[in-house]
């Protein structure tokens, strides 16, 4: 991949912007396979995302498989945000299967475009865009515009959905701030990685390896955030306090 520069370095938080558990006490797995494992169902057809997810539940009694293993196609987005189109994604692969299902939605979100590509950063460059193209698109949209303007964050929003009949979902969000970088960097990652300039490490999110990127990354931090709320939540009212 083709070297550029990138914006000089400057101010990027790494931040969980918020989480929240909605429901009651209901168990956060599912049925119980032996050993104390359950399935949980990805549901997602992207394999870049497949793969942080298994790194990210690896230490969680879950047998982690893709939806697309299960036969399940994704449905089409049509949610205005992105936790209408996480809780979408959610309740069709649950529905599709009965079991538990964690569901994503993310994508970058780009202050000198208005916020974009947002919600449809997975289909910027048209409906059968690839990350190459969706990149050269975005890098194009920002031709001109100096480091100092092309603020940046990926955003995700996770849904848990327990294994039926449970219904209530759990919800955790992560952002991490960046820049937009003069051109593509690194061979790692996915999605818009190797434009995701991250200034105070002077490397782009592609130039990490996976350790560094799952705790940085929006998409960790809205794990960290979504196991906080199911240890809540599995705790339930014995707790003493609100439940999620």
């Amino acid at each position: 991949m083709p070297h550029s520069s990138a914006p000089a370095a400057g101010s990027a938080a790494t931040r969980p912007r918020a989480s929240a558990g909605h429901g009651g006490s209901a168990e956060p797995g599912g049925s119980a396979e032996p050993g104390g494992r359950s399935t949980l169902v990805v549901a997602t057809a992207n394999a870049g995302k497949l793969r942080e997810f298994q790194a990210l539940l690896a230490d969680l009694p879950f047998d982690v498989v893709s939806q697309t293993a299960l036969g399940v196609t994704s449905p089409e987005e049509t949610g205005a945000s992105f936790l209408e189109n996480a809780l979408l994604k959610a309740r069709h692969a649950a529905a599709a299967t009965g079991a538990a299902v964690i569901a994503d939605d993310s994508g970058l979100e780009v202050d000198a475009l208005g916020g974009a590509p947002g919600i449809y950063s997975a289909r910027y460059a048209g409906p059968d865009a690839d990350d190459a193209a969706n990149n050269a698109k975005l890098l194009s949209q920002l031709q001109g515009i100096p480091p100092a303007l092309r603020r940046a964050r990926y955003r995700c929003v996770l849904v848990f959905l327990p294994a039926a009949p449970a219904t209530t979902p759990t919800v955790a969000e992560g952002v991490w701030e960046g820049q937009i970088a003069l051109g593509p960097r690194g061979r790692g990652g996915f999605g818009y990685d190797p434009c995701f300039w991250l200034p105070d490490l002077g490397l782009t999110a592609a130039e990490l390896d996976s350790h560094d990127k799952n705790r940085l990354s929006h998409r960790g931090q809205a794990m960290r955030l979504l196991q906080q709320a199911l240890a809540a939540r599995c705790r339930g009212p014995k707790s003493g306090g609100p439940q999620p």
